[in-house]
Formats: structure tokens, sequence, C-alpha cells
């Protein structure tokens, strides 16, 4: 690049926007997202979240409190991918994909959050490329607009989205009460 003021493409910048991956078996990936959310929020910075597995038939407590501080969260799965048909899924993806990378491209917010696109590209019991192609992913990531920063979240971070980023956070269990039988809990996991 001949101008000094240019930003250099591959160098992590807060000019150029950063990408984030939060990802492991541990839990809290979605929690340190939503805290993100809250921190980008109070700075007057425009946040979107997209999930790619949550429902919108079920209600979650980030979203009742994002929703009251007026940052737009939606939810654009269907659940596990046990409960439904893989045709079910595959369109839901499919929908939401084209939802994410629509939203991206326009530029219109600081942050969007992409919450379980890990889990979604790494689902291995349907084929999924077709209907959430890593390619098109990975080109999202790398033609963002300028400044927008991207946070995704999800066990199984593809190796290429792990190599796009500019901050990989695994989080990493040590114990954790459903093993002694307690199911989610009001509050933490919903």
């Amino acid at each position: 690049m001949t101008n000094e003021t240019a930003i250099e493409k591959d160098k992590p910048s807060k000019e150029r926007g950063l990408v984030l991956v939060y990802t492991g078996d541990g839990k809290g990936k979605t929690t340190a997202a939503m805290g993100l959310a809250l921190r980008a929020t109070g700075r007057g910075q425009k946040v979107l979240v997209i999930q790619f597995i949550k429902s919108p038939q079920r209600t979650y407590g980030e979203q009742l409190a994002l929703e009251k501080l007026g940052v737009e969260i939606v939810q654009t799965g269907i659940g596990f991918t046990w409960l439904k048909t893989p045709e079910e899924h595959r369109a839901s993806l499919e929908k939401a994909w084209a939802f994410a990378k629509e939203r991206i491209l326009n530029g219109r917010e600081d942050i969007v959050i992409l919450d379980e696109i890990n889990n979604a590209l790494a689902i291995d019991r349907f084929p999924v490329d077709d209907v959430l192609p890593l390619a098109e992913v990975l080109e999202v990531i790398r033609n963002r607009p300028q400044g927008m920063h991207l946070l995704l979240t999800g066990r199984d971070a593809h190796p290429e989205v792990v190599a796009a980023a500019d901050l990989v956070t695994e989080m990493q269990p040590v114990k954790h009460y459903y093993e002694e039988g307690v199911k989610a809990v009001l509050g933490i996991e919903k």
C-alpha cells in the first residue's frame, strides 16, 4: 500500500476491525460474547447478535437483557440438531447465513456477533457446506466493512476460522455441575 494512512489488510488493528473467536468445550462462550456486547453498547457502539442454533420459539436471559438496552438479537436457529430433521436445520442455516451475510456486508453495525456459528459449521450429521459454505464465511470475514469487528462463538472452530482470527480464546472445562445431574439453571444457562 502506498498511502501511509492506508490500513494494512492483514495486520490486526482497531481501524481495520478485529475478528475474535470464542471456542472450546467449556461453558462461557456465549456469556463472554454477551459481555462484549454489553461493553460495546456502553461505549455507544451498534451491536448485532445473530444466534445460529437458538430458536426464536424460546426465550433466553441474554436476549431479554440486551433487548432492554436496544441491542438487536436475532435467533435464527431451530434448536439442537437431534430435535429436528436435517432438512429443517439445513433450511434454517441457509436462511441464517443469508441474513448474517447481508447484515455484515451492509456495514451498519460496529460489532456483529455470530453466536454458535462454529457449532453450525462443524455439523457432521448431515451436509451443511452448501447452505453455510465455509469458503463464503471466510470471504465475508476478509471483506467485511472496514472498522467492523466480528465475533464467532461455538465449539469446534474450524482451523481456517481460527487462522483468520486476530484473537482466539478457548474455553476448557475443569468441573461442571452437569456431571452431578444439575440441568440448565435459569439465569446461568438460560
